[in-house]
């Protein structure tokens, strides 16, 4: 269970009928932003500095344990609940996860469609997020002197490998499921913004034409738009 007491009167709501998301406009948090802008859910966006170590403030740990963003309380839980009982969900890809079973939209309910779009959302969750990140952990980590080379060359050239891995899938198709925009482009895109800013956009598409173009229209929708600016007292 979870208390929505402490996070309640820390981040007071106007509208406590509606999801509440508690996040920043990190790469996590704009990819569950641009969800709820997809599926028209009402929601309600607090933002969670974590510059200022808003992430570690004890009302914030009630309803995070990991102490990280994204967060998505559901006052009203699932479509399909008998009642009303208050849902909390924490992990960015189990919350488009949630998001699209409760909207029924986003996510192929058919088999092996479904099974396939899953893997492509837990490519972005195992690799994607984590190799996109340390990469970005290293570039920006002190000035030059302290840079570490190694850690470097090894997360860009992971990240680079990724990449390629989008580019030959983006090949085929217009988007990671085929002809139809999913949680698998959602939860992906926002990171290769992120590596857009640290790798020369120019390079990345003359090695990666197809991911980029994949990536161009992801960023076009106005879901996309709308959701880089929520949450946003923090710009990556």
């Amino acid at each position: 269970m979870f208390d929505l007491s402490k996070v309640q009167a820390r981040w007071p709501s106007e509208h406590p009928d509606r999801i509440q998301l508690y996040s920043i406009n990190s790469p996590n948090g704009i990819k569950v932003a641009c969800m709820l802008e997809e599926t028209g859910l009402l929601y309600e966006a607090h933002t969670v500095n974590l510059f200022k170590g808003e992430q570690h403030d004890p009302a914030f740990m009630s309803i995070s344990p990991n102490s990280k963003v994204p967060i998505l309380i559901d006052p009203n839980g699932p479509v399909d609940a008998p009642m009303p009982v208050p849902v909390r969900v924490m992990e960015s890809c189990a919350i488009l996860i949630y998001l699209a079973e409760k909207s029924r939209r986003l996510m192929p309910q058919n088999q092996p469609a479904h099974t396939e779009c899953l893997q492509w959302l837990f490519f972005q969750a195992s690799h994607i997020g984590p190799m996109f990140g340390q990469f970005e952990h290293f570039h920006r980590r002190g000035d030059d002197n302290a840079k570490d080379l190694y850690a470097l060359e090894r997360y860009e050239a992971e990240s680079r490998r990724l990449m390629g891995i989008l580019d030959n899938r983006l090949s085929i198709f217009d988007y990671m499921m085929g002809p139809h925009y999913s949680i698998a482009d959602i939860a992906t895109f926002p990171w290769v913004r992120s590596l857009g800013r640290l790798i020369d956009d120019d390079g990345l598409r003359a090695d990666f034409p197809d991911a980029m173009r994949w990536f161009d229209s992801c960023m076009a929708r106005p879901a996309s738009e709308i959701a880089l600016t929520v949450c946003a007292d923090y710009e990556r």
